[in-house]
């Protein structure tokens, strides 16, 4: 029986949860963004102790890739592959807004459309339908009235998440459903559980955060 820790750092709150079988046995959060970093060990130790599992019984370490902060990624990505690393364990890499519209699939919409919020009127954004295949892969999006018309039009379509509150400033319509729906490492752990089987592993060397975008900062590349 598999068990798994997965890592979630993607955005302003991060959680963890270890998992076996695809049933959580525990689950920690972290509401500080900016102290993901020193958080992640520390929280892995605790829920470790509270589930009375040791490292070296973890089979893999799954973690988000992206999209989402540009350092909350790095951090998550960076404490998994430190762990596979050491303990000798596969990683496996599952996408933020996969998570996100797998949280949402008991929603009554046919289709699911996560939203991440970036800046201004720009949101990470996927589109998924009920049996989580991909109707449109991740993209960074500039809101605007039109955004997904074509989509609303012909079917009931939940937007979840952080971006998804720009948009139902600028778009209102009899099938576009606004939920708020929670997510946490919880909601990767089955997912988690299909790679593991499937054995979809990443690559420790060449796995990368799926930024969407490049990051730039005072004119240069970060």
């Amino acid at each position: 029986m598999a068990i798994l820790l997965n890592i979630d750092t993607s955005q302003e709150s991060a959680s963890l949860c270890i998992a076996r079988e695809g049933e959580s046995l525990g689950i920690k959060f972290n509401d500080q963004q900016y102290d993901h970093a020193s958080w992640i060990h520390r929280a892995i130790q605790e829920l470790l102790s509270e589930t009375g599992l040791v490292l070296t019984q973890l089979d893999a370490i799954a973690v988000t890739i992206g999209p989402g902060s540009y350092t909350g990624l790095r951090v998550g990505l960076a404490s998994a592959k430190g762990l596979c690393y050491a303990l000798n364990k596969p990683l496996i890499c599952i996408p933020t807004l996969e998570m996100m519209a797998y949280a949402a699939r008991f929603t009554d919409a046919t289709l699911i459309c996560p939203m991440i919020d970036a800046r201004r009127m720009e949101v990470y954004a996927a589109i998924y339908d009920k049996n989580m295949n991909v109707v449109v892969p991740a993209e960074a999006v500039i809101l605007e009235p039109a955004t997904y018309a074509s989509y609303i039009t012909a079917h009931p379509v939940c937007f979840c998440g952080s971006g998804s509150i720009k948009l139902q400033t600028i778009l209102q319509s009899q099938h576009a459903r606004y939920e708020d729906i929670p997510f946490s490492a919880a909601e990767m752990s089955a997912l988690s559980q299909q790679r593991f089987y499937l054995q979809d592993f990443a690559s420790l060397a060449y796995a990368e955060p799926l930024y969407i975008k490049e990051f730039y900062t005072a004119g240069r590349r970060k």
